[in-house]
């Protein structure tokens, strides 16, 4: 039975990816998803304001009381000769590269253009085989366009581009007016593949201390709905690889991705709940469900149930949306008319 599939030009063992969590900062779980069966491993991210704040910080301790003593300045190292931020990062790159086999995915995480040019090259060099740029964006200013916005995608994009060889992924949120088009045009900026989507997550009020704190939930299955939509919409329109992240817990949830057209699946709440050994379970029940519905190969599926192949393809858009609606009938009430309810 054939698992493999490829991404961003890259052959893997299957579509199981473990995607960026606190998981891979750790070398030892990093050998472990390979051994669990983990086709490929994104990075834990490189944070924009991480690097923005220790680079600060040493600017400010190396330029104290240079003001007083123009001898001081021959006291300190000249800041440019520092990687500041990146380093560590860089570092377990090169040796996680030296203990595994499996495609090793880079993960640089911000907003704006900044920096992230010279990371992706230092990245590159370290030896990661993809980049994988998580844009997590926000806006909040009220003047701000959403051609403002798209523009600087794809500005990040192609900036990232110039500079590396390697293949380079767009991890995007799913807030773009017209999500079609935005893949479009980061297809034709060069992104190898649209990682599909960015979970926010949304900070909440304590009410005992009466201050907003941090809320991380981990996702469920309900949630790779958003994800397997669009895929199934964006499948063979453009000629980006497609992943899914966001609620694959099961078999059943890989089957469905790839079906819309995926070409891999990435794995991150459900291995935070149940151990990294889970990989070899979800594999396990691709493999049972293969064998029990006669499929040879991965490929066999892919794209099977996109809008393009699907027997129904208003299914993915809004004729279903309303017959959805028409025709649901909440089990406690199934005996009466319950159409009012979504007026």
């Amino acid at each position: 039975m054939d698992l493999t599939t490829t991404y961003m030009g890259m052959k893997l063992r299957s579509p199981l990816v473990p995607s960026a969590s606190p998981l891979s900062e750790d070398i030892d779980n990093i050998q472990r998803m390979e051994d669990a069966g983990a086709a490929a491993v994104v990075m834990h991210s490189l944070f924009e304001e991480q690097l923005r704040l220790e680079s600060y910080e040493l600017h400010h301790h190396l330029t104290q009381g240079t003001e007083s003593f123009s001898e001081a300045l021959t006291y300190f190292p000249d800041s440019m000769n520092f990687r500041v931020g990146s380093k560590t990062y860089l570092e377990h790159i090169y040796e996680t590269k030296q203990k595994v086999k499996i495609p090793i995915i880079a993960s640089l995480n911000g907003s704006s253009l900044g920096g992230w040019t010279n990371y992706a090259k230092q990245i590159q060099q370290a030896g990661a085989d993809a980049l994988e740029l998580n844009i997590y964006y926000v806006p909040t200013d009220v003047d701000l366009t959403s051609n403002e916005i798209e523009q600087t995608y794809i500005d990040i994009l192609r900036a990232v581009k110039a500079v590396v060889t390697i293949p380079v992924a767009v991890k995007l949120s799913p807030y773009f007016t017209n999500m079609a088009n935005m893949a479009k045009r980061l297809d034709k900026a060069g992104a190898n593949a649209l990682v599909l989507f960015n979970r926010f997550y949304q900070p909440d009020i304590n009410l005992n201390l009466l201050e907003v704190e941090p809320n991380v939930l981990l996702s469920t299955p309900q949630s790779m709905r958003l994800p397997l939509r669009w895929i199934a919409i964006l499948y063979d329109r453009i000629h980006a690889d497609l992943a899914a992240t966001s609620g694959i817990h099961r078999g059943d949830d890989v089957l469905k991705m790839l079906m819309a057209g995926a070409k891999i699946t990435m794995l991150c709440s459900v291995l935070l709940r149940h151990g990294i050994n889970h990989i070899q379970v979800i594999e396990q029940e691709i493999r049972e469900w293969m064998q029990k519905h006669e499929y040879e190969s991965i490929k066999q599926m892919q794209g099977s149930m996109s809008q393009k192949h699907c027997p129904n393809p208003t299914a993915f858009e809004r004729a279903q949306y309303m017959r959805s609606l028409t025709t649901y009938k909440p089990e406690w009430t199934a005996t009466h008319d319950t159409s009012y309810y979504f007026g």
